[in-house]
């Protein structure tokens, strides 16, 4: 006769925490080695920011200029006469008007696809403009970042997502909204690199 012994079942919120965000797998290692790995996951580890994978400040240092065309070029076929270039734009004049309060922030959700936001692309963001409604945020909700569009009602403020399979946030009654930062630019590819 075979027993099944019995502990109360399972809790929501007990047992081991997942440090990694994915599934994780059993692996035999050396254990010489075990310390070793260990360190890795360590340092390799990187810290959670919900719907942002990282964020980077500009380096004012930096200068990159490319050519630019004198004329507007028009979505049909461009004229023979627009062959030249008369001058080169400065890329960090053209994105960026306050450098010290601008970042580069990685999107790592599709909350915000239909306003053209896509996983990877990178956002500038400035930290020095004061948000107004209808501006897409980087918004600290806690202690998760999250890239929305800021709706100001009256006194009421919420994040709309632009993606029909995500929900828009409204917060509850003890839930703080920190405006981390308005979205300047998006910059993303149209051909991918090899």
């Amino acid at each position: 006769m075979v027993s099944h012994m019995s502990h109360g079942g399972s809790r929501d919120g007990s047992g081991r925490k997942p440090l990694y965000n994915e599934p994780t797998k059993a692996v035999r290692i050396p254990i010489s080695r075990v310390i070793e790995i260990k360190n890795y996951l360590t340092e390799t580890k990187k810290p959670d920011f919900g719907e942002v994978t990282s964020i980077i400040p500009i380096d004012p240092a930096t200068q990159m200029s490319i050519p630019l065309a004198s004329e507007k070029v028009a979505a049909g076929f461009p004229s023979p006469a627009q062959d030249y270039i008369e001058k080169t734009l400065d890329m960090n004049e053209h994105l960026i008007q306050n450098e010290v309060a601008t970042f580069v922030v990685k999107v790592a959700s599709l909350s915000m696809r239909d306003a053209g936001i896509d996983i990877d692309d990178e956002l500038i963001v400035d930290r020095s403009l004061e948000a107004k409604h209808d501006d897409i945020v980087v918004a600290l909700i806690d202690n998760d970042f999250t890239v929305k569009r800021l709706m100001i009602e009256g006194e009421n403020y919420w994040l709309k997502a632009e993606n029909p399979d995500f929900s828009d946030i409204h917060l509850q009654e003890n839930q703080e909204l920190v405006i981390w930062g308005v979205v300047t630019y998006v910059i993303k590819p149209f051909r991918k690199r090899k």
